[in-house]
């Protein structure tokens, strides 16, 4: 299995970008040196607790830092962008990138990002739709385009020179695009059957309870056989909070006890997508639960996986056998509240829990 790292870059509100940036920045470098073979970065912009409002620019900034590691957004909220601009800065990130650009895509979940774009009450899901295959039809064709949408329109007929090359949008450097993948965050999600049926591959959220994640795979699977595919475990990307620690007691006040950065996390999640979202059911395992009972500890207790290398060991291999077998396994990075502690987290889950999951399951 696989390991890499999915970062939703929350942040406490009122740290300095500069040191929450750097911090993120940080945290995917030293991914890049121990062996993870992705790292996805969100992005949002108008929310004071997450300071990367560009993923791609985010993402550029670790062009040289890196040297293996495939970098990707997570995600472009397409909604919020035009078709014309994503294809041609996507393009150009990927020839940066020399083939380690993965592009993930989403309709975006911040309803203030929504409102300030003005989608907000619009249909987002035909306009994420309708971006990304503006943005296919953009990279398979040549000028003057003329491709029309509900949305938007794409041409230059009226002002393209082709001697001198106005009018042409980059392709990108992975012909005939770079991979392409979504989030997904609904329990039985179509929009996983969807995405399968077009060769793109799903990554179940972090905040999502294991028996809704566990449906993932058979949407999935669904998509792939309607196309006439075989799905394979190894296209299923699985995100989970995860901090290791030498011991017990720190790995506890850290990752489930109020105070600590995991705790922060998901206090600001739940007011965004139970109160602000209306999202209460992606933390429910029983529809009947009310709202209010829906707490960072009620979350955490469910959610996160936390303590010694041999505890996350077994906590892991009893999350892969009841959701079943899946190829990646993301690291959802959180505020480092405790920097060494922080960072210890990453190196042991790589140089020892993860060779300890794979020897159990028997893969190299």
């Amino acid at each position: 299995m696989k390991y890499s790292t999915f970062m939703m870059p929350i942040h406490p509100p009122g740290r300095l970008p500069g040191e929450t940036l750097r911090e993120d920045r940080e945290a995917i470098i030293l991914a890049d040196r121990l062996g993870f073979s992705e790292a996805y970065v969100g992005e949002h912009v108008t929310d004071a607790a997450e300071t990367v409002t560009s993923s791609m620019i985010f993402l550029a900034s670790l062009i040289s830092a890196t040297q293996q590691i495939k970098l990707g957004t997570g995600t472009l909220n397409l909604p919020n962008s035009h078709p014309a601009a994503v294809a041609a800065q996507a393009a150009m990130l990927d020839h940066l990138l020399q083939g380690r650009f993965i592009l993930g895509i989403s309709p975006g979940g911040l309803m203030s990002d929504a409102e300030v774009f003005g989608s907000f009450g619009k249909d987002r899901n035909a306009m994420f739709v309708e971006c990304i295959n503006t943005v296919l039809k953009i990279w398979e064709s040549d000028p003057p385009y003329n491709i029309e949408g509900q949305f938007w329109n794409i041409s230059v007929a009226k002002t393209m020179i082709p001697e001198i090359g106005q009018g042409f949008i980059m392709k990108p450097f992975q012909l005939p695009h770079p991979p392409i993948v979504g989030t997904a965050v609904a329990p039985y999600s179509k929009g996983v059957t969807e995405m399968a049926k077009r060769g793109w591959q799903p990554i179940s959220a972090n905040f999502l309870m294991p028996q809704w994640v566990k449906t993932h795979w058979a949407s999935y699977a669904e998509g792939r056989e309607a196309v006439g595919a075989v799905a394979s475990p190894s296209e299923w990307r699985v995100a989970k909070s995860i901090f290791v620690a030498d011991d017990e007691s720190t790995a506890r006040r850290y990752a489930l006890e109020a105070g600590g950065p995991y705790h922060f996390y998901f206090k600001q999640l739940i007011r965004k997508l139970v109160v602000g979202g209306g999202r209460s059911n992606l933390f429910k395992t029983d529809q009947a639960i009310a709202d209010s009972d829906i707490t960072p500890e009620y979350v955490m207790n469910r959610l996160v996986i936390a303590g010694t290398v041999n505890s996350v060991v077994e906590q892991i291999l009893a999350f892969r056998e009841y959701i079943g077998d899946f190829g990646q396994l993301l690291y959802a990075c959180h505020d480092w509240m405790d920097p060494a502690l922080g960072r210890r987290s990453m190196e042991l889950f790589a140089t020892e829990v993860m060779p300890r999951v794979n020897a159990a399951i028997g893969r190299a």
